[in-house]
């Protein structure tokens, strides 16, 4: 079982951003909801977009006391004072990225449903696992899902933490949020109507 009372929320931004518009959408969902940490998902490989992307949600974010990693690009993480990387290929960049950024930053790594990735990477020293998609994702998750059981046997062996992302709504996180320590929330956010309200009603499933 995951040590605080309820999972957090650990927010993801849209992989398709425009500054201008998500800014005062994500200041509003973290004047009413807290959060975990933040992960910049940009899918922009225009590193001076990405860096503008990193330095403006990192100024928001801090001023939140809030954590930000960034997916993939974890050569950028000093350059643009963010606080860590997350990992999409398991434990393959692990040894890579803690030795390039040191002992005190994120290192998170997201191994799909496979649970001897997930080992792998606890093994090497990442700072949390991710595990999914947990519910359906179209043709964006057609692998694996993971289980229910996957989150059990992890939070009853493994003292890494463990979050759970994808295809997440209130049928899949009523089976997953005792078992996890973090839930990667993104698109359920901010596709939403009102994604401050969203995030608050996600939070209330989150404490049950």
């Amino acid at each position: 079982m995951p040590d605080q009372d309820h999972a957090r929320i650990y927010l993801a931004t849209p992989t398709s951003l425009v500054l201008e518009t998500f800014k005062p959408q994500l200041e509003q969902v973290l004047d009413g909801t807290p959060v975990a940490c933040l992960r910049i998902c940009a899918s922009t490989e225009d590193a001076s977009e990405l860096g503008r992307i990193c330095d403006q949600i990192r100024e928001i974010c801090h001023g939140y006391d809030l954590a930000v990693v960034i997916d993939r690009h974890f050569r950028m993480v000093e350059k643009h004072g963010l606080d860590g990387v997350h990992l999409l290929d398991g434990a393959k960049q692990v040894r890579e990225a803690r030795k390039l950024l040191g002992p005190d930053a994120i290192v998170g790594a997201y191994c799909e449903a496979s649970k001897h990735s997930g080992i792998t990477a606890a093994e090497i020293g990442v700072d949390y696992i991710s595990f999914g998609p947990v519910g359906d994702m179209g043709e964006l998750g057609a692998g694996e899902r993971a289980t229910p059981g996957l989150f059990r046997w992890w939070s009853e062996m493994i003292e890494v933490p463990v979050v759970a992302e994808g295809g997440l709504d209130a049928a899949t996180l009523e089976t997953i949020r005792d078992d996890v320590d973090f839930v990667t929330f993104g698109s359920e956010i901010w596709l939403a109507d009102q994604p401050a309200a969203e995030a608050r009603k996600l939070l209330a499933l989150l404490k049950g």
